[in-house]
């Protein structure tokens, strides 16, 4: 028969990759040494920004977003220059699809464990009180407490975390007493899938794929400088029948994670997003466009998930 058990998903693997803002042409390093206050046309921008609403994402985009005007960002614009310009605010950014009766469940169930997927994202991902780096405890409370690891590597990521125990993967968070986020408003472009996971317990699994903007500035001091933290994540969870499962009703189990993030440290293992602002590190690693959505987030480049770091196109 059916036993009661501990759900078993796929082996998790988490995936890093962190990548410093910057320009790649030499010219436009010289452009923003003598007019840092913009540069236009470099890439083919007309310098007429596009502020037209972008439709909801509902599936992977042939393409990036075409590079304009590269104007910085600035307290009382702070999405000034960037393709997120025309993203929707928050959690209206995220796509849910429409429900039907996947796995063990009927179209009602799939519905609501869809609508709970995005509730995790909002309170893991931009619930304020979290982004000024307090704990997560609302998003903790959609993850399965019958799944031992996972609770064990979210209290241990949180108390002490490390390369390994890295709750970035989960959370987004800035050490509040360093850096504000700058105006009321958050980027969000993505979006929700799902199928009837592997195996005979016929789990609902979900996929998000969700890219985050976060204008930031410093707490201190008198610059009134504003950088943007670019984060992209993918959670995969299985919302798995709770009669034949050790699982909580109403809960999902974390399968897979994978992170990409810009100007938000390289190599750092702080348990916060850590902007640099002014003069930047310097990266030794590919060059790549955090608003790229076309291709999926890669799996780790190597069996231990080492993080890599590398040159953002644009910020």
């Amino acid at each position: 028969g059916d036993a009661w058990r501990a759900h078993s998903p796929a082996p998790r693997r988490s995936r890093t990759g962190w990548y410093v803002a910057g320009f790649v042409a030499a010219l436009a390093l010289l452009l923003v040494a003598l007019a840092p206050g913009r540069v236009t046309g470099l890439f083919g921008g007309s310098g007429d920004e596009e502020t037209t609403a972008l439709g909801a994402e509902t599936a992977r985009p042939s393409a990036p977003p075409p590079t304009g005007d590269t104007q910085r960002p600035t307290v009382a614009e702070p999405f000034r220059g960037s393709p997120a310009l025309r993203w929707a605010d928050d959690a209206d950014g995220i796509t849910v699809p429409a429900a039907r009766a996947t796995g063990w469940m009927d179209r009602a169930q799939v519905a609501r464990a869809l609508e709970r997927s995005r509730d995790f994202l909002v309170a893991s991902s931009l619930d304020r009180d979290v982004l000024r780096g307090e704990r997560p405890g609302e998003a903790i409370g959609y993850i399965n407490p019958e799944q031992p690891k996972e609770k064990a590597f979210i209290e241990t990521s949180l108390r002490d975390p490390s390369e390994e125990f890295n709750p970035l993967v989960l959370f987004s968070r800035f050490d509040g007493t360093k850096v504000r986020l700058v105006g009321d408003v958050v980027k969000v472009r993505g979006r929700i899938s799902f199928a009837q996971a592997p195996g005979a317990d016929r789990a609902l699994r979900v996929t998000t794929d969700v890219t985050y903007v976060y204008p930031v500035t410093a707490v201190r001091g008198d610059s009134d400088e504003v950088t943007r933290v670019i984060v992209r994540r993918e959670v995969v969870m299985d919302w798995a029948d709770p009669d034949r499962i050790r699982m909580k009703d109403g809960t999902f189990a974390v399968v897979s994670n994978k992170i990409d993030t810009t100007n938000a440290g390289c190599r750092s293992y702080t348990g916060y997003l850590t902007p640099t602002f002014g003069s930047g590190e310097r990266p030794d690693g590919p060059v790549v466009d955090p608003y790229d959505r076309s291709s999926p987030l890669a799996p780790a480049s190597a069996p231990d998930g080492e993080q890599e770091c590398g040159t953002a196109s644009r910020s």
